[in-house]
């Protein structure tokens, strides 16, 4: 405890440092326009104006000079920006590890967790671009979006083709914080906080949305598959349905207006994924007298048939107590089981390249999780809380038995620092809990995670 403690004096004394640096990512740079503009308590958290620029596909221009012609506009800058995140976890398992940070139970530094180069902004005066590049990654595209929309009376219909490594179908359109889409998650432990996350449905995913959308709400109908860039194989095939169906209403009180999100997510159909686990089997012809031919005749990596298939109810609501900033969540979130024939890719374990069909899970994957998260001072120091009660659906591929589902609950604090508008320190933690821990878990029952996330 001592070692985390003057870990976390240490950062906190070096980011103070950094108080009077100033940054200004894409759209800031777009628009013309300060990251308050557009964020609510912290980023990712957008408020109402920046949920209208990301509703609207970002052509939105500030003082920033164009290149205009016949049928042309565009701004006379690529707007880029980059993201860091670099961490320190810390839990609480048993310590086997040879050399120090290993694994988190011996303390890890993850630098970076994340480094991110962005482009975004204009293409015309109806359609955007947003490019996320993974710097510190294998591949450097991350992810990417389309946004084009058309305006009908004081609604927005839009088409949005996209693609991305690992943040879901939901990744086309959502503007809630609830954990609907993992890039928007109000707290860094988004699996703790997030009944959507918790079940899984962070996967890899390219599809095409139809967006409708104006003040009183949104509705998001995609076809996808769940795999990354349709270029051949399983991502050419989007058979899959995934429908958001959001409410976004203001109330009106008497200590001031608060704005609310209500709403459901639906995945359903079948597709193919990607199986890099699958056992290969081989024949063996032998050659008399002294040789043989070893031919595969089945297994082995490659695409299976999966199930896609899940449903999620989330509510948000974001006002002001006290003349500072509250946000409230609630979320449910069920994956039913699949089989070995023919996995549900929103309920399987994890594998060196994401959720693999071979760990499939036999029973039910559910959670609901409710949370807050409240300003000591406004836009600049943030605490909250979570609770979440959560099934685990069991063992995962050939060791999975029907109707063994342990529990896995969990308690999150929630601490952020905004040292400036686009520098903050996270710091969260969980206390987990449940039937799954009677049996000591590899990561034991806590996490600590200490975050410095920069973007400029």
């Amino acid at each position: 405890m001592r070692n985390i403690i003057l870990s976390l004096a240490s950062v906190l004394l070096a980011i103070t440092a950094f108080r009077e640096a100033s940054a200004v990512p894409s759209f800031s740079r777009q628009a013309s326009m300060t990251c308050k503009a557009c964020h609510s308590q912290h980023v990712p958290i957008l408020n109402g104006f920046g949920q209208a620029f990301k509703a609207g596909g970002y052509p939105m221009m500030g003082t920033q000079g164009k290149i205009e012609g016949e049928n042309l506009s565009i701004p006379d800058t690529l707007n880029a920006s980059m993201l860091l995140k670099s961490r320190y976890q810390k839990s609480n398992g048993a310590n086997t590890d040879v050399i120090s940070g290993d694994s988190t139970n011996s303390g890890q530094w993850q630098v970076p967790d994340e480094f991110s180069l962005y482009f975004g902004g204009r293409i015309t005066e109806n359609a955007g671009f947003f490019f996320e590049g993974n710097a510190s990654g294998r591949q450097l595209v991350a992810a990417f979006k389309f946004p084009a929309a058309i305006y009908i009376a004081d609604a927005k219909f839009s088409v949005i083709p996209y693609m991305t490594d690992i943040q879901g179908a939901s990744y086309g359109f959502e503007l809630s914080s609830t954990g609907a889409a993992r890039n928007v998650s109000w707290a860094e432990h988004h699996r703790e906080i997030s009944a959507q996350q918790y079940i899984g449905t962070d996967t890899a995913a390219t599809g095409v949305a139809i967006v409708a959308q104006n003040d009183t709400g949104y509705i998001n109908l995609s076809r996808w598959a769940p795999a990354f860039m349709a270029r051949k194989g399983a991502a050419q095939t989007l058979r899959s349905t995934y429908l958001r169906v959001a409410a976004t209403p203001t109330l009106s009180t008497a200590k001031g207006d608060w704005t609310v999100q209500i709403g459901a997510q639906v995945w359903r159909g079948s597709n193919y994924a990607y199986d890099s686990l699958s056992p290969a089997t081989y024949l063996y012809t032998p050659t008399p007298p002294t040789g043989g031919v070893i031919t595969q005749i089945g297994g082995g990596p490659g695409l299976v048939t999966v199930e896609t298939r899940a449903t999620a109810f989330d509510f948000q609501a974001s006002g002001q107590i006290g003349g500072k900033d509250l946000g409230i969540y609630a979320t449910w979130a069920k994956s039913p089981p699949g089989t070995a024939a023919q996995p549900n890719i929103l309920n399987v374990g994890t594998g060196p390249s994401g959720p693999e069909p071979t760990l499939y899970r036999l029973n039910d994957r559910y959670a609901w999780t409710i949370g807050a998260e409240y300003s000591l001072i406004q836009s600049t120091l943030h605490i909250g809380a979570a609770f979440r009660r959560a099934n685990t659906g069991g063992g995962t591929g050939a060791s999975a038995i029907a109707g063994t589902n342990p529990t896995d609950d969990a308690i999150t604090l929630t601490f952020v620092y905004n040292i400036t508008q686009n520098i903050a320190f996270h710091a969260n933690h969980s206390i987990y809990s449940g039937s799954l821990y009677t049996t000591p878990q590899p990561m034991g029952n806590m996490m600590t995670t200490l975050m410095l996330e920069a973007s400029w």
